[in-house]
């Protein structure tokens, strides 16, 4: 048995002989908080043997895990597995569990863990192997761009980085992610090093960097980077945090000499105490900090809340004298008892009424509304609101390690997040919150709406989101091997869409009109035909798994036909061309039991059979024939067999033939047994339709769906 401490957030984590690592809380008397183990990737104490060393990373966010007889795993703190020396699991994996230890090749720490450290950054973990003492390897980390302390983030703009380098997530022609590496220039790094801060601008066009002094600006665009032209400004700068404010890039930074803080605001055009816009000293040294429009937030141990407007008069240009003016708005010291915040986030006020508009002639400064909220996320793991008007705080949920504010008056053009508050990710996976617009008192019952639906992959860990598409993006680890003695371990970025869950809560909201045109902006992506299956299979599986009392008692409320969810749902997909391939598919992953109650809403099987055949679809075509010998029998399954059997003959779809025919004499047997002869087809009746097919080759492309 060994533990490790987590100072930071009050955590303990206990590896035990049977090769599994047990947190506790010790802030609540040791509660304990979860289990973490290789279990569920088929991996048992008998192929790892006890855990023999843990290592919490310097800002108490991962733990590092060694076991005795092979292997090296680091965690997040809800659990997500950020890396693993033991090659993936499987059926015809060489790293299978019940694969000889000696036939595996290129696996660091076979022989098990003895030792493992973090630098002082958590750039690197150091490992030696067990029995082999005289080797140390290294494993080089990356870090997320969180919402954390005193540095802020775009959601929509993913970016990891390293000791000496930047790591961008960027969707290439073909949409599909990919990580560019932009080193930072060795004139910087070489007397800065290792990166500390590196925050995206809002538009994503700037990135600010900082290492242990100064800061440096890189414009993505033009790929050019920015330095102070004077070193000894440079070395002034100790940077704690970093935020974005429009063109203005705000540093938290420390003074050495008279041991304070301050905030410096610099326009992104020219790094110079010349250009300096504003010096702003604070009360003591700041916890966390955030900006929304025109206000910045500042937190200073143990909570109290300070909110500053920023006014600039002219225009911020080389070329203007612009002039930045800082006034406090709010003070607030809430006395709690609960652990002290990591993150706070403002939340903007939402207008439904759309009065501001982009094209009037106000001023974009008299447009921003000062938020009247915000969330705080506790080194516990506790979300909440924070009513800043009153000081009253709402707790939300718990066991959460970061989340993203996307509510906003001012998104961008084509977003399809305008209906989501936040998302959060913690231990329970990723969680989607709406708003709920009530007229009454602030309650989490009337304000918020959360969906539990969307599943996140444990080996990926979320990085933010990309509105346009609607998805999450997240990185996981990816092994690749070579001649050389160990692996290559890289990130891999990875895509996991939220646009059903949207989609549906629109629908539920009856938002029909807007359901249709969120849907239209996703059409074109790759994505869209399995966000529809998963949005209608969601809505259909709570529909059957409603006790049929409630479905009784919604049935007696229902004052028009088309006010159930199911039937939204299907009026919504019918605009697509995909609903044939969607409602059959969703059929397919349900129990046969169902299906009449799923095409009594989404349509008669033999009708959906007959506009699938007209089309020319005769792959999915092909799968309605097993729903119409169960829902109308094994004569009609048989005459729309025979039909289909005689259309693909005739565009030579050879293998689908095969298939019907394969179907046509299994149920031919089925159907003689089990059928009087007086109820049976005549044979010349069938043969009609079998060698005098109206349907001639047409030089049309024939839709090829997968059944």
């Amino acid at each position: 048995m060994c533990t490790s401490v987590a100072s930071e957030q009050q955590i303990l984590a206990v590896g035990c002989s049977r090769g599994v690592v047990e947190l506790y809380d010790l802030a609540e008397n040791t509660r304990h908080i979860r289990t973490i183990s290789l279990y569920d990737w088929g991996y048992s104490v008998e192929d790892t043997g006890p855990v023999a060393c843990i290592s919490w990373t310097p800002d108490n966010c991962a733990f590092a895990v060694g076991w005795k007889f092979r292997g090296l795993t680091v965690w997040s703190v809800s659990g997500c597995r950020l890396m693993c020396t033991i090659r993936q699991t499987g059926s015809n994996s060489a790293s299978s569990p019940m694969v000889k230890r000696c036939t595996l090749k290129f696996e660091p720490l076979m022989g098990g863990t003895s030792h493992i450290q973090w630098d002082d950054n958590g750039y690197k973990l150091f490992a030696v192997e067990e029995n082999l003492s005289e080797r140390v390897l290294a494993f080089s980390f990356a870090k997320c761009c969180l919402n954390r302390g005193l540095s802020g983030t775009t959601y929509s703009h993913q970016v990891l980085y390293g000791d000496d380098r930047i790591l961008l997530v960027q969707p290439d022609d073909a949409d599909e992610l990919k990580i560019l590496h932009l080193n930072v220039p060795i004139s910087y790094i070489s007397q800065n090093w290792p990166l500390l801060h590196v925050v995206a601008s809002n538009d994503g066009m700037y990135l600010a960097v900082a290492g242990s002094h100064g800061l440096v600006l890189y414009d993505l665009r033009n790929k050019r980077w920015r330095f102070f032209g004077d070193v000894t400004q440079e070395q002034k700068i100790q940077c704690k945090g970093l935020l974005w404010l429009r063109k203005i890039v705000i540093v938290c930074n420390y003074v050495e000499t008279s041991n304070t803080y301050e905030l410096l605001f610099f326009p992104r055009y020219h790094l110079d105490y010349s250009s300096l816009l504003y010096r702003k000293p604070l009360l003591g040294r700041p916890i966390v900090m955030d900006v929304f429009q025109d206000y910045i937030l500042v937190t200073y141990s143990p909570f109290d809340v300070h909110i500053f407007h920023v006014m600039i008069s002219g225009e911020l240009s080389p070329s203007s004298n612009p002039v930045l003016q800082l006034s406090t708005v709010r003070e607030l010291s809430i006395m709690s008892p609960k652990s002290p915040p990591v993150s706070m986030r403002f939340i903007p006020e939402q207008n439904d009424k759309e009065v501001l508009k982009r094209d009037t002639n106000e001023s974009y400064d008299l447009l921003s509304q000062q938020p009247s909220r915000c969330l705080i996320l506790r080194t516990n793991g506790e979300l909440s609101v924070l009513d800043m008007d009153d000081g009253h705080e709402h707790a939300l949920t718990n066991s959460i390690e970061l989340f993203w504010v996307t509510c906003s008056q001012f998104e961008e053009k084509g977003s399809l997040i305008k209906e989501v508050s936040w998302l959060d990710y913690g231990h329970q996976g990723m969680q989607v919150w709406y708003p709920s617009h009530g007229a009454g008192p602030f309650k989490q019952e009337d304000f918020l709406q959360l969906d539990p639906e969307l599943e996140f992959d444990r080996e990926v860990y979320p990085l933010g989101l990309l509105p346009n598409v609607g998805v999450v993006v997240g990185v996981s680890q990816r092994m690749s091997f070579s001649t050389a003695e160990f692996p290559c371990f890289e990130p891999s970025p990875q895509a996991q869409t939220i646009l059903h869950c949207l989609l549906r809560h629109l629908l539920q909201r009856d938002k029909i009109d807007e359901a249709l045109r969120l849907a239209n902006l996703s059409a074109e992506k790759p994505h869209f035909s399995h966000c529809l299956e998963w949005l209608l299979f969601t809505v259909f599986d709570a529909d059957i798994s409603r006790p049929s009392a409630s479905k009784n008692q919604a049935s007696q409320k229902v004052d028009s036909p088309k006010n159930s969810l199911l039937e939204k749902t299907c009026d919504l997909l019918r605009n697509f061309p995909e609903y044939m391939d969607v409602v059959v598919s969703v059929a397919r992953k349900t129990d046969g039991r169902h299906w009449a109650d799923l095409f009594s809403t989404a349509g008669r099987s033999t009708e959906m059979f007959e506009e699938c055949f007209q089309q020319r679809w005769y792959r999915t075509a092909a799968c309605y024939i097993l729903v119409i010998a169960k829902l109308e029998g094994p004569a009609v399954s048989q005459y729309c067999a025979l039909r289909l059997l005689q259309a693909t003959l005739d565009e030579s779809l050879y293998e689908l033939a095969g298939e019907l025919v394969r179907f046509l004499l299994r149920s031919g047997r089925d159907f003689e047994n089990a059928t009087p002869d007086s109820e049976k087809l005549s044979p010349r009746f069938l043969g009609y339709f079998l060698f005098r097919s109206p349907y001639k080759r047409q030089s049309s492309d024939l839709r090829r769906a997968s059944c």
